[in-house]
């Protein structure tokens, strides 16, 4: 296994790198923000989080369905998704999902929701409710869920596992040290949510988080989350540089380099991680088909 450095990363200059200018395709983004309006309107965290990503993704035709709304329940310091009172749960979005997965003919989607501390169950039956429709009306087709930790309820956690979604996601977003940017949230929940996930799903399940990098962790913080995370159960990891939306989110303190990324990546996979996406502009649902490709269950 590779040494971990005790050092911090070396910095680098704090104008934005030229790994970090991707290229945009205007067309493509209209083209699948038009095709999710002809289906009532759905909503996207590609959209919502203003994802660096969206106009590669939807040049694929490839998205991430947000349901339960767009408005968060906790505002945390670095997410762009609206913060207030959310409205109630719409039912209909359960056919509208299913509707915009025929329609762009997707064979892998991926579910998610702002965290709703307003509902009881946190969303988990409406999870439940949206992958089990597109299972039976979209035969083949195979989804990941990425969900908020729903306070580690372990009825919440048992409905996710039993929808028939193949990928859990839950992300860990950054180190012990910083998780007062994470509002209403804590490390060792969201471990241990991730533990009882893998613990429920046994084979049938595959789980999986996702860091950032650039807010002044060092690299043996993060080497002791990889050991955290390994620990249980969760074999797939995204690592990608955190940027914030706008001057009132967190501060990016570093431009981690492609070769760091490089570095994290080998590192984990060392470690018996099964499939790592560790570049700067990985994300946890860019490219989620491919964590299954040569991992099936």
């Amino acid at each position: 296994m590779t040494t971990a450095s005790k050092t911090q990363f070396k910095k680098v200059e704090f104008k934005k790198p030229e790994w970090l200018r991707k290229k945009i395709v205007p067309h493509a983004q209209l083209e699948m923000e038009a095709l999710l309006k002809d289906v009532g309107g759905l909503h996207t965290i590609c959209q919502e989080a203003k994802c660096p990503n969206i106009s590669e993704c939807y040049s694929n035709k490839n998205a991430t369905f947000m349901i339960l709304g767009n408005v968060c329940t906790r505002r945390c310091g670095y997410c762009n998704v609206l913060t207030g009172m959310p409205s109630e749960v719409d039912l209909s979005e359960i056919k509208k999902v299913t509707t915009s997965v025929k329609h762009l003919g997707l064979k892998f989607v991926v579910i998610t929701s702002p965290a709703r501390d307003d509902l009881k169950d946190g969303g988990a039956e409406q999870f439940y409710d949206v992958t089990r429709d597109i299972l039976e009306k979209v035969p083949g087709t195979q989804v990941e869920i990425l969900i908020p930790d729903f306070k580690a309820r372990e009825e919440s956690l048992q409905r996710v596992v039993d929808s028939g979604a193949v990928i859990i996601g839950h992300n860990i977003e950054t180190v012990p040290r910083f998780y007062k940017i994470r509002k209403n949230a804590s490390y060792e929940r969201s471990i241990h949510v991730l533990k009882r996930l893998k613990e429920m799903g046994g084979d049938a399940v595959k789980t999986k988080s996702a860091l950032m990098v650039g807010l002044g962790e060092t690299e043996e913080e993060m080497v002791q989350v990889f050991k955290d995370l390994i620990s249980v159960g969760c074999k797939f990891l995204s690592i990608g540089q955190y940027l914030a939306p706008s001057g009132e989110y967190t501060k990016v303190i570093e431009y981690v380099t492609p070769e760091q990324f490089a570095r994290y990546k080998q590192i984990a996979m060392d470690m018996g991680f099964e499939f790592v996406h560790s570049t700067p502009y990985a994300r946890s649902s860019y490219m989620a088909h491919e964590y299954l490709q040569d991992n099936p269950l």
